[in-house]
């Protein structure tokens, strides 16, 4: 009688770990997963930021180039001060919105967070 008492006591306790254990791998490949979104999603940005930066410098060097050229001699170094204040003027904003985005930005791995929290409240239930 004892030992099929203390039979099923360890069966329980053998399904209780391997419950924990698959659980564990679950909320581990989740976050696996996560990591590789969160990784491809940034070079994606990287990339398609670093391609828009690129072009549209090159297009305002132009066009301020074209513009002074175009301006008399005697005007030049006006106009070339005067885009060089609106140029300051649109990094200084585009910073400020920077920073804005950044702090309002996502929690990472937030679906993984919001597993580890449902398991225990349900760990918790049980007590």
């Amino acid at each position: 009688m004892i030992d099929r008492a203390s039979g099923g006591l360890l069966d329980s306790l053998h399904r209780l770990a391997d419950t924990g254990l698959s659980a564990a791998k679950a909320r581990l490949e989740l976050f696996a997963v996560e990591i590789r979104e969160e990784r491809a999603r940034f070079l994606e940005l990287v990339s398609w930021a670093s391609l828009a930066l690129f072009l549209g410098m090159m297009a305002i060097i132009v066009f301020t180039a074209t513009i002074v050229l175009l301006c008399s001699p005697e005007v030049r170094p006006y106009v070339a001060i005067g885009f060089t204040l609106f140029y300051v003027s649109g990094a200084i904003w585009a910073g400020l919105g920077l920073r804005r985005r950044l702090e309002k930005r996502a929690l990472p791995f937030a679906e993984t967070i919001s597993q580890l929290q449902k398991d225990r409240q349900w760990l918790d239930s049980l007590n």
